[in-house]
């Protein structure tokens, strides 16, 4: 049987790779200057320099100091957080298939690079704010999903504040993580505190 190949998609497929790779390496090197030069002290010239890329590249990847410790924080879950959401059966409840999606991606959390970058972001107040920011955003991509795999127009409010339930639960549960210094894996908070929502929830 002969095998198809889509030479239009290798190209994209490379391209999409070389761009992860670049974008890796730059929030990788931010980092490790943050921690060993404090975050006010690092420029965004000594992190290109770092990196091997000129200022203007840099600007191509990532648009500010902030969004090397974003890149971090959230790792590919921006990306992922719909995908992921999407192969769930629109069978079970919105909220159970949050809570699978977010069991799913757990452990992008966990990585040294990803607590590292969270500390540096709540240590600033202005860091703080933009970590505010991702959780909304990632609040719209989660009910932009349940839309697609609940289409009925009628029950987007209802689907909407599902979203926003969802990720503060989440968050919740990162907070326990944190404050427990991640005695348990992050899968653990995460049933701990749906668990707890679905109780209030019958109460």
């Amino acid at each position: 049987m002969t095998t198809m190949i889509n030479v239009e998609k290798i190209p994209n497929d490379l391209r999409e790779r070389k761009r992860r790779l670049t974008l890796d390496l730059i929030a990788k090197t931010g980092l490790e200057l943050f921690v060993e030069n404090g975050y006010e002290a690092t420029t965004l010239d000594a992190i290109a320099a770092a990196s091997g890329i000129s200022r203007r590249t840099f600007f191509y990847y990532l648009k500010s100091k902030e969004d090397v410790l974003l890149a971090h924080e959230s790792g590919n879950i921006p990306r992922l957080l719909r995908p992921t959401f999407l192969k769930q059966s629109p069978k079970q409840s919105p909220i159970d298939a949050a809570r699978r999606t977010f069991l799913a991606l757990a452990s992008m959390y966990e990585t040294k690079e990803s607590i590292m970058a969270d500390r540096i972001l709540r240590s600033i107040e202005t860091l703080r704010l933009r970590k505010e920011a991702l959780h909304v955003q990632l609040e719209e991509v989660l009910a932009e999903a349940m839309y697609e795999l609940w289409p009925d127009p009628a029950r987007r409010p209802a689907l909407r504040l599902t979203a926003m339930m969802a990720m503060g639960t989440l968050r919740f549960a990162k907070d326990n993580w944190r404050q427990e210094d991640a005695a348990h894996p992050l899968t653990h908070y995460i049933d701990e505190a749906f668990d707890l929502l679905d109780h209030q929830s019958k109460r």
